[in-house]
């Protein structure tokens, strides 16, 4: 009996001491075995500490990947430096607009199980969005003035356009039309603070957006906007399920990502990293439950989480044996799907990095050639990043996985991303 009750015990011991395998980082990998320098990858923890040390940066982790194995993953800085509290490899952060990443893989789950088709109409799934306006503007050379007038819209917005954002809905803090930038600001549909993510049900949200006007018609144009939180609306309407419990079941739960999700449970507020005060917006409270999953710009993860994440589409939409989603659906997905579109404001490489030479895929930014973009880089490579500071990208001719996670001032985030960029690629030796 006696003996019975040590082996209980011992096997309770072990169930706690042993970690979930699927939480576990990459296998790791001195950096020369794949190509890599170790001494010039240790150049990224000394240009972000002084980054740090001069007061642009809070802090900072990176986790680069090659060929399948983790060569760096470090550190540096204060996850909260008001309570002079360290940064550490496993801190959480807010990562804003790659939530979209998530959402729109979700959706693409669905379009391989036929329940949703790319040229289908959002309105076949949420019905308000049927028979918009859209706000025209026309400027006069003489003057130089910009009128707008409401016309009905020309087509409804497709599936593709929420995932490639040419839908026509907008940011209330990038869009340029006085009309809609007005209708959103007096709908509280203000993406980057508190007012969507604390204060909207999901319906509320589809029904105040669905009333705005479009800034550009359907399929014409690329504008950074809304569309992957309504993306998440629809992908809750097929799947009959929350946002946050389709990315549980189908991502986070089978990748091991058990630090992502949209709400950070108080047993694990004490790793939250926080921003530089002042900051240029306020940041929503992560321990705050939503009053909806916003699927383009709530939620939460750590670097490894999200490096996981990234090496699954490295690896062609698989990872430890999973598949998650066909290659050929990810090949559409990192493709070109702008053609000769214009973007308004600015195109994505212009927003992401402050740089030309990019297009919009399904979900992702994607390089179009070597050259053009004041970046290093190889054609075919796809990311995106958060207004928080966080930046991930995925570059499959080297065979790369990047993810830099901060939560940085607004206007030093373009900066960051490049840095950390040209960091990595010159790291490469091979």
């Amino acid at each position: 009996m006696r003996h019975a009750l040590l082996f209980t015990a011992l096997v309770a011991v072990l169930q706690v001491a042993a970690p979930d395998v699927r939480a576990q980082s990459l296998v790791s990998a001195a950096p020369e075995t794949v190509g890599l320098s170790g001494e010039r990858l240790a150049q990224i923890a000394k240009v972000f500490s002084a980054e740090v040390d001069q007061g642009r940066l809070p802090g900072a982790v990176v986790a680069v990947a090659r060929r399948g194995k983790l060569v760096y993953f470090e550190a540096v800085g204060y996850q909260d430096k008001p309570a002079n509290k360290k940064m550490q490899k496993d801190s959480i952060f807010r990562v804003y607009s790659m939530t979209k990443p998530w959402t729109s893989l979700a959706a693409m789950m669905l379009v391989e199980e036929g329940k949703i088709q790319l040229p289908d109409p959002v309105s076949k799934f949420l019905p308000a969005f049927k028979g918009q306006n859209v706000s025209v503007a026309t400027s006069n050379a003489t003057t130089g003035q910009t009128t707008y007038e409401m016309v009905p819209a020309a087509r409804e917005p497709t599936i593709q356009d929420l995932l490639r954002h040419t839908s026509g809905v907008a940011y209330d803090f990038v869009t340029r039309n006085a009309p809609v930038k007005e209708a959103y600001e007096k709908a509280d549909l203000k993406a980057v603070g508190v007012e969507i993510r604390d204060k909207l049900t999901a319906a509320d949200f589809v029904e105040r957006l669905a009333k705005a006007p479009l800034a550009s018609q359907p399929g014409t144009q690329w504008e950074y906007s809304l569309s992957t939180a309504l993306l998440g609306r629809v992908v809750e309407a097929v799947s009959g399920k929350p946002l946050s419990k389709v990315l549980e079941e189908r991502l986070f739960e089978p990748l091991g990502m058990t630090d992502s999700g949209f709400v950070v449970p108080n047993a694990k507020a004490g790793r939250i990293a926080q921003p530089l005060l002042p900051h240029a917006f306020t940041m929503f409270d992560p321990t705050v439950p939503p009053a909806n999953d916003l699927g383009g710009e709530g939620g939460m993860s750590t670097a490894m989480d999200y490096l996981r994440f990234s090496q699954m589409l490295l690896e062609g939409g698989k990872l430890d044996g999973t598949q998650f989603l066909s290659r050929t659906t990810l090949a559409l997905m990192t493709s070109d799907h702008l053609g000769a579109r214009p973007s308004s404001p600015v195109g994505p490489g212009e927003l992401l990095l402050g740089v030309p030479g990019y297009t919009f895929g399904l979900g992702f930014m994607v390089r179009t050639g070597a050259g053009t973009a004041g970046v290093p880089g190889s054609p075919g490579e796809y990311m995106w990043g958060g207004a928080g500071g966080t930046f991930f990208w995925v570059d499959p001719k080297e065979q790369l996985a990047v993810v830099f996670m901060s939560q940085a001032p607004f206007a030093s985030r373009v900066v960051h991303r490049r840095l950390v960029k040209q960091l990595v690629y010159a790291a490469i030796v091979d």
